[in-house]
């Protein structure tokens, strides 16, 4: 351990680390385990704090964590803050994974997130803060891409006019749950706005802890469920380049919704009938991400070569013609399970 991480431990209670080494498959923060001589384990991260507010951050997750634990539900344990550090208590006998790979983990995923937000839906006021604006403003994404096209930095425009006519297809579709949420049909609520299932920690009972609460803010719950839809149910990872391989697979729909569904009692009629449209939204807002990125010169996601972000955009924009082909089932899914 640097001597750093050894004087933070030290003004956090924690004299007694005996080995601090990396820890999980995140990208934006520094993780670390720590092992002490007392047996109890820690988790250490340093924020990216070129990425986040740190004082939005440890408000929102302070608050979140102390209201969950206010009402009996498990949830991380933050230990210290000290920017840009960060301590929570290890969880004992839980454990993640990184890809859905049967069905029975797409479910439960979609009971996990369920869970989080049916606990976080009286959660009192002050708002939380928005740790980063326009998250989910999918019209805001898509002026962030017309940009993209007008500057054309890296003469790649030419590249992507196939592309490019699918966006067009989504243009009047896509400002509908910001719409939606605007009039009042939707509500605002607390929501976690990265479902994926390597942030879902599930013990030997099945009881699960959401965790990664770093963009924890105020949204709607169909993007959360959206953005499950849209990894939970592919059948190729989003950087597949073989577009033959690129598809939402019904029985893993029809797990997550079963899934999610059993929990979210929360809903309301108008969230319950943009369900389905959710997964094809929050799929195509990525897409446009990954192409208004390709577009900028690649300055956002990383990449591992030239096209990526390219290869990425039309994953993403092949998975939501493959909800598209399959909305009537899957709504037809989401009713018999209501």
């Amino acid at each position: 351990m640097t001597s750093e991480q050894s004087e933070i431990l030290a003004r956090a209670g924690i004299a007694d680390a005996t080995d601090v080494s990396r820890y999980g498959s995140g990208h934006i923060n520094e993780t670390y385990k720590v092992e002490t001589a007392s047996g109890t384990r820690y988790i250490l991260q340093r924020v990216n704090t070129s990425i986040f507010d740190e004082r939005i951050l440890e408000s929102n997750v302070v608050r979140v964590t102390e209201f969950l634990k206010s009402k009996g539900v498990k949830s991380l344990e933050v230990v210290a803050y000290e920017s840009p550090w960060r301590i929570f208590k290890f969880l004992e006998g839980y454990s993640s994974r990184d890809v859905v790979e049967e069905p029975r983990q797409a479910c439960d995923v979609g009971r996990a997130f369920a869970k989080f937000q049916n606990d976080l839906a009286d959660f009192p006021p002050p708002r939380l803060e928005e740790i980063i604006p326009k998250f989910h403003d999918t019209p805001n994404r898509l002026r962030q891409l017309d940009e993209a096209i007008a500057r054309d930095v890296k003469g790649r425009l030419a590249s992507v006019s196939e592309e490019l006519r699918f966006v067009d297809t989504w243009r009047e579709r896509a400002g509908r749950i910001v719409g939606l949420m605007a009039s009042g049909d939707i509500p605002e609520r607390v929501t976690h706005n990265d479902t994926k299932i390597n942030n879902v920690m599930i013990d030997a009972k099945g009881e699960s802890v959401v965790i990664d609460l770093d963009t924890t803010m105020p949204g709607s719950a169909l993007f959360d469920f959206g953005d499950m839809v849209r990894t939970a149910t592919a059948a190729a990872a989003e950087d597949e380049a073989d577009l033959s391989k690129v598809f939402s697979k019904r029985e893993y729909f029809e797990a997550l919704a079963r899934g999610y569904l059993g929990g979210a009692k929360f809903l309301n009629e108008a969230e319950r009938a943009n369900l389905v449209f959710s997964g094809a939204l929050a799929t195509f807002e990525v897409g446009i991400r990954f192409l208004a990125d390709f577009l900028a010169g690649d300055t956002y996601f990383h990449t591992a070569y030239a096209d990526h972000n390219l290869v990425r955009a039309r994953n993403q924009f092949q998975m939501v013609k493959s909800l598209e082909a399959q909305t009537a089932e899957y709504e037809k899914i989401v009713k018999e399970l209501q």
